[in-house]
């Protein structure tokens, strides 16, 4: 009797136990959802953050955090503060060995560019979290993701918040009149044309202006833009030009300035009369501006309407 009084005690131990472990282990268990629906999971909100790219960089910061990896540049970073944190590459090229030593919990990546670094990645001991910006909903979507996972809910809810209030004003408030824009983006020995589909697209959409080339072919490779058709571009008649590169925008318009001088009509176009031809900020245009899409958004519509008062 003793003994298996003994035994069922041992038991019941035994089972308490496990029950314990399996409450902490719920308790603990964070999983989110990434953009490329993957299901990622750690057990305690991250501390070392590391980002691949500036809208992740700006969104961290705007929710309170810091991070200890940031994009790699020759320039101050976007966000000022995080001029300290280690330069771990970019969505083109992630630095490993730079990653191995920030020691990251958690790593902001791009899909899908970044979708065969995974492995390396995770290599490093930190978990990957892929998300993208080719829309205004992509970055409110990517606060709330960045948010949930640093366990910042309230306050990327706010940042969405926010962002909807400037849409909504821009609806309830159009512009007196259609303005027609050309959305130029300087890649490495070319330069093409932004869609609707692209972030840059989507901001002019939300600042109330008209993409000239909403029916233009888009790219297979990159399909958030076209190819350069000078010929279109002159029928279609912009009143104005906008510029953007990730780097010097105002060497991509001196490239399409050059090229499309070659052809005949282009110096006869109002927007190239009236000099309606202007380089959009880099951090705004020319890379995922994160929370800042507000200022995107509100510099566009500025300058839409300067254009029209002319």
């Amino acid at each position: 009797m003793k003994n298996q009084s003994f035994l069922l005690g041992l038991c019941g131990l035994m089972l308490a136990g496990c029950q314990a472990t399996g409450a902490d282990t719920e308790e603990k268990s964070h999983v989110v959802t990434d953009f490329a629906e993957r299901e990622v999971a750690f057990n305690d909100e991250p501390e070392r953050i590391a980002v691949l790219g500036n809208g992740e960089l700006d969104i961290v910061y705007a929710l309170g955090k810091d991070v200890i990896g940031r994009p790699s540049s020759q320039d101050v970073p976007v966000v000022p503060e995080a001029v300290e944190a280690e330069q771990v590459g970019s969505y083109h090229e992630v630095d490993i060995e730079r990653l191995t030593l920030a020691q990251p919990d958690i790593v902001f990546a791009n899909e899908p560019m970044n979708q065969k670094d995974l492995s390396a990645i995770e290599g490093t001991g930190a978990e990957v979290v892929l998300t993208n910006a080719n829309a205004i909903e992509d970055i409110k979507d990517q606060i709330s993701l960045i948010g949930e996972v640093v366990q910042e809910e309230a306050s990327a809810s706010q940042l969405i918040e926010e962002i909807e209030l400037v849409e909504m004003d821009m609806k309830d408030e159009p512009l007196h009149k259609e303005t027609k824009a050309l959305l130029i983006y300087g890649a490495p020995g070319s330069n093409l044309v932004a869609l609707p589909n692209s972030l840059s697209g989507d901001i002019l959409e939300a600042a109330g202006g008209l993409n000239i080339a909403a029916d233009f072919d888009q790219l297979q490779d990159y399909p958030q833009y076209a190819a350069l058709s000078p010929e279109r571009i002159i029928q279609a008649d912009p009143d104005v030009v906008f510029f953007m590169a990730h780097g010097d925008p105002s060497a991509v318009e001196e490239s399409f300035v050059q090229e499309m001088a070659q052809h005949a009509g282009w110096a006869q176009l109002p927007a190239v009369k009236k000099g309606n031809m202007d380089v959009l900020p880099a951090d705004l245009f020319g890379t995922n501006p994160g929370s800042r899409i507000t200022d995107a958004i509100s510099y566009m519509r500025d300058r839409l309407e300067e254009v029209q008062s002319e």
